[in-house]
């Protein structure tokens, strides 16, 4: 069944990887009426979460920002499938860069990166970095239950040289590449919930206490990876701007769950200052009524 259901979808993916931009944000608007107001793809999910985190926003003005997702989620899905037929060229000038010379001093100064990205705007863009550096690129992603999307996804992510590499495989790779003295940066998106049984950390993230991945901030400190927050701001349709921002140049010194703290802050930062470019589809706020009580 897998495989039937790779098949039918793959012709389609492959469609719109050639088509170009304007064409892929029409069929996009399409996408979005069919999923919005015909299917409502957990319409339900994105409504409790934006209620949640903006208990006194006027309700007509959560239903914005809710619109505006959606448009945004459809876009960001054809986007990727876009992935397979755009040159490094176009990409270069679809996903820039305000101040890429901070990654490049920290290769000159021969460190080695930990790149902190959110759920925001466009994660998949990010992956073309690795092009415009010389470190090795290695991201953490979750393997897909589809195991022919899942090779497609990998195919896709790691286009421009990155290696993927699976949660439960990471931290034995990643500490082989150091004992191997590789010069690598590592990208994780970290901001959505863990599983409530295998937290250790518990920290408020738009007012409401959840439980934290901290998995990125234990690499860090073991391998003395220089966390780097990655900021993306949508500027229009098909165009993304990202912005670095180094949390601490020695992150061994830093208290314990302060590294992840930090990276929730500056994601909340992003969240509200354009809300609708935030995953609202996941149900990160799903274990706010479980907090432990040493955290409450």
């Amino acid at each position: 069944m897998q495989l039937v259901v790779f098949i039918l979808a793959y012709p389609l993916l492959w469609l719109v990887s050639r088509l170009p931009f304007r064409i892929i944000y029409i069929l996009s608007d399409g996408v979005y009426f069919l999923l919005y107001h015909i299917i409502g793809y957990r319409k339900k999910v994105v409504r409790e979460n934006l209620a949640l985190v903006f208990p006194d926003m006027d309700t007509n003005e959560r239903l914005r920002i809710e619109k505006k997702f959606y448009k945004h989620m459809c876009d960001m899905f054809l986007e990727m499938a876009k992935t397979m037929g755009i040159n490094a060229k176009e990409m270069e000038k679809r996903f820039t860069y305000t101040n890429i010379d901070v990654i490049h001093q920290l290769e000159k100064n021969e460190k080695r990166i930990l790149l902190m990205a959110s759920h925001y705007a466009s994660w998949e863009w990010v992956m073309s970095l690795n092009a415009r550096i010389s470190l090795k690129g290695y991201a953490i992603y979750l393997k897909l239950g589809n195991k022919y999307f899942d090779k497609l996804v990998r195919d896709i992510r790691s286009k421009y040289g990155t290696t993927l590499i699976r949660t439960n495989e990471s931290r034995k790779l990643i500490k082989q590449a150091v004992e191997d003295g590789e010069q690598f940066m590592l990208g994780i998106a970290s901001d959505q919930s863990p599983m409530v049984s295998r937290a250790r950390h518990w920290a408020p993230f738009m007012n409401i206490m959840v439980p934290v991945h901290i998995g990125g901030e234990e690499l860090a400190k073991q391998h003395n990876l220089i966390p780097v927050f990655l900021k993306v701001k949508k500027l229009k349709r098909g165009h993304y701007q990202g912005t670095f921002k180094v949390l601490t140049e020695n992150p061994k010194e830093v208290p314990d769950y302060g590294i992840s703290e930090m990276f929730l802050s500056e994601t909340e930062k992003l969240i509200r200052e354009a809300p609708e470019y935030y995953f609202w589809t996941h149900k990160r706020w799903k274990h706010r009524n479980k907090v432990p009580k040493q955290f409450q």
